[in-house]
This record gives structure tokens, sequence and C-alpha cells, in this order.
């Protein structure tokens, strides 16, 4: 299907754009510090707009309405599961991040235990989710711009991959922040926008775009039980998206480019009220699609359906408006791929180069120059996962990287943040067991014995792990912290809740004796109270 030259413009206008404010950024991105988290001078109202733009993934546009297209009802599971975890990130996790924090997640976990193994662990568990989000926004991509362009499958996929190394690899998280807020705002009124087209065929009523859909394939798109139909894999399903939320590294970073923690909880509402308006436009997207552009028509461009949202467009508008909801959707995984570059090259270079292989003694230049190269591997990386899973849909592919974060990453925050026993051990078996767990299950689940490898059944009942996977992880997490007492770490947890609650502490600190890191002062003050001691 070819563009017109309108649409083409739409789509280079936004790529012009996009490069101007990385260069733009790449003049401010000096340090380590302004490439990991954009020297903390994002404001709380732009990092909401930021937050939403990094969220609101190709999942969320492309996957989800394609969902909804072709099954009805139960695609909006992913929409009301993605929504009700901001909650669990503004009350649990959003301040005490800001507070304990510097770069990464494992910044926090970390900060009274032994630096080598919860980093080693928690970079494991971030590449894990990373990787798995990466495929589904370069799957989504790699189909976005072989309709847009008639370019092949493979040779999309090393576009977008370049892409994202340049913004990363010279703008870094100031590039990264404001390519997400061009991106939020160009999502919000592209699909505001487009909603409006479809509810105007039905008189502005959504019953009735509801009541067609219901008349063309029959009741059922409207009620549950077409995509998932145990009871048990919604619980996991929703359990997945709920609380991977809050475990998601390129997220958790996103609270580092703030000055203070009351800045963080206001971002958390900006984004929360974004993305809630968002997702109440999908319903209107997924079912506009099937009713006008008809589940068949879908899959013939898709065989994930991820295109519904694209060829809904062109429908209304012609090809002009598929040129803009394309260079919208391509914004919108662009701005997805370079926050996961930068926080999986944050895992390579701050926690395992910098912290464990040079054990916290590394300059400025290298920590930058490290950051750098890594960005470069993840984008190889990303660009050959992207073409081996051809064909997937992103939304259920996202769902995979949720669990990992739900039942590795979340547990050890929570532990570590909130329970004055939790050890090293217990932290890091929490985070292994929890992503070993989950990569396991899934291999083993009908997702992929049923509905990859063609096998009449599998080893695992669920489609999605987390019902199991999550307490798992805190089940183990807590085990082996009872077995495995600590009694400096246990100290230590006095200091980290008056840090975690008022702030002071540099995020590198280490506040437990047995770390393998010494803590750094701060200049012209104490070395003890520069540790929160």
């Amino acid at each position: 299907m070819a563009t017109s030259l309108v649409a083409k413009l739409f789509f280079f206008l936004f790529l012009s754009v996009t490069l101007a404010i990385t260069w733009w950024a790449a003049r401010r991105t000096r340090t380590a510090d302004h490439f990991y988290s954009a020297g903390r001078s994002i404001t709380a109202g732009q990092n909401g707009w930021a937050l939403a733009g990094d969220f609101m993934s190709a999942a969320s546009f492309l996957g989800i309405a394609g969902l909804v297209a072709t099954t009805g009802f139960d695609g909006l599971i992913y929409s009301a599961g993605w929504l009700v975890g901001w909650p669990v990130v503004l009350f649990l996790i959003a301040e005490p991040l800001r507070n304990l924090g510097k770069y990464t997640f494992a910044d926090v976990v970390a900060v009274r235990m032994r630096q080598v193994p919860v980093r080693i662990a928690a970079a494991f568990g971030t590449l894990a989710t990373v990787t798995l989000y990466l495929i589904a926004q370069m799957v989504g991509a790699g189909g976005l711009i072989k309709l847009l362009f008639g370019l092949t499958y493979e040779a999309a996929v090393v576009v977008v991959g370049l892409a994202m190394v340049a913004y990363v690899l010279f703008g870094g998280m100031l590039a990264t922040t404001w390519v997400q807020i061009v991106k939020a705002v160009l999502l919000l009124g592209g699909a505001a926008l487009l909603a409006l087209l479809v509810l105007l065929r039905f008189d502005m009523n959504p019953a009735a775009l509801f009541a067609a859909a219901a008349e063309q394939y029959g009741a059922a798109v409207l009620a549950p039980g077409k995509l998932v139909s145990k009871p048990l894999d919604a619980v996991s399903l929703g359990i997945a998206l709920m609380f991977g939320t809050a475990g998601l590294p390129h997220i958790l970073m996103r609270f580092y480019t703030v000055p203070d923690a009351r800045a963080a909880r206001q971002s958390v509402f900006w984004a929360t009220g974004l993305i809630g308006a968002f997702y109440l436009l999908t319903f209107v997207l997924g079912f506009g699609a099937m009713v006008l552009v008809t589940p068949e028509v879908i899959k013939s461009v898709d065989a994930g359906g991820n295109m519904a949202a694209p060829l809904l467009a062109e429908l209304l508008g012609g090809t002009p408006f598929l040129g803009f909801i394309g260079a919208v959707a391509f914004a919108t995984i662009l701005a997805v791929v370079a926050g996961l570059t930068l926080s999986g090259a944050a895992a390579l270079s701050h926690d395992l180069w910098v912290n464990v292989v040079k054990h916290g003694h590394a300059d400025a230049h290298e920590q930058l120059r490290v950051a750098r190269a890594a960005t470069v591997c993840l984008g190889v990386i990303a660009i050959l996962l992207g073409i081996a899973f051809k064909g997937q849909n992103v939304a259920f592919m996202v769902s995979l990287a949720f669990a990992i974060a739900a039942s590795g990453n979340f547990p050890a925050l929570v532990l570590s943040i909130f329970w004055r026993r939790a050890t090293t051990a217990g932290v890091v078996a929490a985070m292994a067991t929890g992503t070993l767990a989950t990569l396991v299950l899934i291999y083993l689940s009908p997702t992929v014995q049923v509905d990859v490898l063609h096998r009449e059944d599998a080893w695992f009942p669920l489609k999605y792990p987390a019902l199991v996977t999550v307490p798992l992880g805190f089940l183990t997490g807590i085990v082996v912290s009872l077995l495995t007492p600590s009694a400096a770490e246990a100290e230590a947890f006095a200091a980290l809740e008056r840090r975690a609650s008022l702030g002071g502490g540099g995020g590198s600190e280490v506040l437990g004796g047995r770390a393998s890191a010494a803590p750094q002062a701060r200049p012209g003050r104490p070395p003890r109270e520069a540790a929160g001691l």
C-alpha cells in the first residue's frame, strides 16, 4: 500500500524535529549525570508528559487497537491493567526512588546491601525486561514503516534501530525526554482526532458504535472471554500489568530527572491523567477499526493486527491522514525505544561496569564512553531481535516484559525499601527467582508451546505466569532473608527510612557495612553525614 507525498512529508517532518532536538540536547550532554538524568533539570509537568510518552508505547497505540479490533472487549484488559499500575507507583515507589537512587533502580535496592551481587541481579532483570519490550517496539515499527513506504520489514527495522541509537547516543536523557514529550502531544492529539472521526460516523454516540460491532460480529465481541477465556489467566495478566508498571526500569529511571521527591509525585499525577485519557480513546479506536476496516482486512496487512489504527486512519482521512497517524505511531515507537535503550545502557554501564567491574572508581568521561558503547550494542541487539520476532502481536510481547518486571524487580524494590530484615541474599534471590521463573514458565505456557510451537498442549496451564511468579518472588526473598540475617544491613534500615522520606542522599552511597564500595562524602561534609548516618 503506497502513501502519498503528503503522508511522507508528515513522517520526515517528525524525524527532522526529533533530530533537531537531539542536536540541541547533544550540546548540553557532557557528563554521565546529563546523559542518564538530564542533570535533574526536568520539571514535574514536563516529566509527567515524558512519563506518558515513555509509557504509551506501540503496544498501547498499535497493539491494543489491534487486539480490540480482532478480538473485541478482551483487548481492553491491557488498557485497564496498565492504568491501575500507576497508583502503585505513586504511593509506593515514586518518592523513595527519587530520594534513594541516582540513575537506576539498582541504586535503590543496593543502598544498604552488598553492591556487586545486587547490581548483577538487577542488571540481569533490567536487560531481560528491556529486551522483551524492545522486541515489541521493533516489531510494531517494522510493520508500520513497511505499510507507509513499502520497504521490506527487515529494512524498516534497521531504519528504526539506527534512529533510536542516534537519539540516545548523542542526546542522552535530555533528548529522550523531549522526544517523549513531543510524542505524547502528537499521540494524544492524533488519537483524539481519529476517535472523533470514528464517532462522526455514528452520530457522536459511542453506544451506536458498540451496537454496530455487536450487529456485525455478534454480542460476544462486547463480552469477556474471547482473548482470555480462563479466569486465572485474566487474574494473572492483571497482576503482571499492575505491578509490572512499578518495576519497569525505563519508567523508574524517569524519576531521577526531576529535582526532588515532590516533583516526582506531581509527575505521576500528570502522567496518570494523560494516560487515562488516552486509554479511553482506545475503546473507540479498536471498535472503530473492527466495524469500519474489519478484522479480515487488518490481519491481511499484518498477522498480529498491529496496523488496525493506521488502516482506520487511511479509511477515514485518506493517505495524508495515514501519513500523520503513521508519523504519530513512529514517534510513539522511537520515544519508547529511546527510553528503553537508555535504561539498558545504564544497567550495562552504571550498574555492571562502574559499580561491579570498576567498584565505583570510574571517572565521568569513562562512564559516558561506556554508556555510549552500551547504547550501540543494544541497538544492534534490538534490530536483530526485531527481525527474528516478525509477526508477533506487540501488546502480547509487552505483557511478557511486564511479567518479568512484576516478578523480579518489584519484589526486590518493595522488600529492600520497606522491610528491615531484607538482606542482600534475599533480594538477589527474589530478583533471580522471579525473572528466571517467568522466563521458564513463559516458555512452558500455551502461548509458546501451543501458539508458537504448535504442540497439542503445554506443561504450564496458564498463558501468563505472574499469578505464580510474583508471589514466588516475594516468598523467595522473604525466606532467604530470614535464613541469611545481617545485623549491619538491618541497622542501616533506619538511615534508609530517613533518607527515603526526607531525601539528602546521592543515590550511590552505601548504608550497609557489608557493601563492597565505600560511602562517598560530599564536598565540605563529613563522610558519616554524607552516608546518611
